[in-house]
């Protein structure tokens, strides 16, 4: 799909301010309301753009520590039993399944260190799952730089 700097602008407006109706946004960027509507019609239609919603901090509404947890899991139980069960696990916000020693990666968020325990300990109390590993997050210092990617290819396409 060919992207350019409208369309850079529109989506940065969008991910900055997500409440920002049709017509402010044509007002900022200088161009028509059915321009930007058709603009992310395209963007939604390639599968380039598959949302603009609000960015949440969980430490902001009381899940102040994050963990990153990867999960061996019995291969013949299969991914799809363990998909469904870690789904009832509210507290698990990103997963993957990875390759190497470990066959999925996940980020997880507790209410304090004695939370993180009881979210482990549901994690490991999955029957498909063998063998867990975990560490707490100290900092995030780069999260979610897709904006910034898009950005480039903008760039790079014209």
């Amino acid at each position: 799909m060919v992207v350019d700097a409208l369309d850079y602008g529109i989506v940065e407006l969008f991910s900055r301010e997500p409440g920002t109706s049709m017509v402010q946004a044509a007002k900022q960027l200088g161009v028509a309301r059915p321009t930007v509507q058709a603009r992310l019609a395209k963007l939604q239609a390639s599968g380039a753009l598959t949302g603009i919603i609000p960015v949440l901090d969980p430490a902001e509404f009381g899940y102040p520590i994050t963990a990153m947890c990867r999960v061996l899991i019995e291969q013949r139980l299969g991914h799809d039993a363990f998909l469904r069960d870690i789904a009832t696990i509210p507290e698990v916000l990103d997963l993957y399944t990875i390759t190497g020693d470990f066959d999925v990666s996940m980020r997880v968020v507790a209410k304090s260190n004695a939370d993180l325990q009881r979210v482990f300990d549901e994690i490991s109390a999955i029957p498909s799952v063998t063998r867990t590993t975990s560490a707490i997050v100290l900092h995030s210092h780069l999260q979610d730089r897709t904006l910034q990617l898009f950005e480039r290819a903008c760039k790079e396409q014209h």
